[in-house]
């Protein structure tokens, strides 16, 4: 087994605790849970919950694009959301998200988990960590 690889980006917003952004190890990226924070400011992007998920998934692109990675190296995602009755407006987002960077390429999603809890950081309404497979 390789050595643990810290990633560290400028693409996605800074850790707001004693974490890494992700970590890689023998070709795995494991993200840590990404939230809606505009990576210049460290703030929550907009309270409306839409915005929310699309910001939190270009943080995740963030990190994939550190690695020379794309949508595609994704394996699987977990997505906490603080109301579960926003599922359908999660899907929509993410059908949008896809279809936008997968431009004449066959569409591909990754594996998906969806969880309601009762409170994310900063008041999030969304967080959603990855597992990529890292090409570098």
């Amino acid at each position: 087994m390789s050595n643990p690889e810290v990633i560290k980006t400028e693409n996605a917003p800074k850790a707001i605790g004693p974490y890494s952004q992700a970590i890689n190890i023998s070709g795995l990226t494991f993200t840590s849970g990404q939230i809606p924070l505009d990576p210049l400011t460290g703030e929550l992007v907009s309270d409306n919950f839409q915005d929310q998920v699309t910001q939190t998934l270009e943080n995740i692109k963030g990190i994939l694009d550190e690695r020379k990675c794309g949508l595609k190296n994704i394996v699987k995602l977990t997505v906490y959301l603080t109301d579960l009755s926003k599922f359908n407006d999660l899907n929509m987002v993410f059908e949008d998200f896809w279809d936008k960077w997968f431009e004449g390429d066959e569409l591909f999603y990754p594996s998906r988990s969806a969880i309601e809890v009762s409170k994310l950081p900063k008041d999030s309404q969304i967080e959603i960590e990855a597992i990529f497979k890292d090409v570098k």
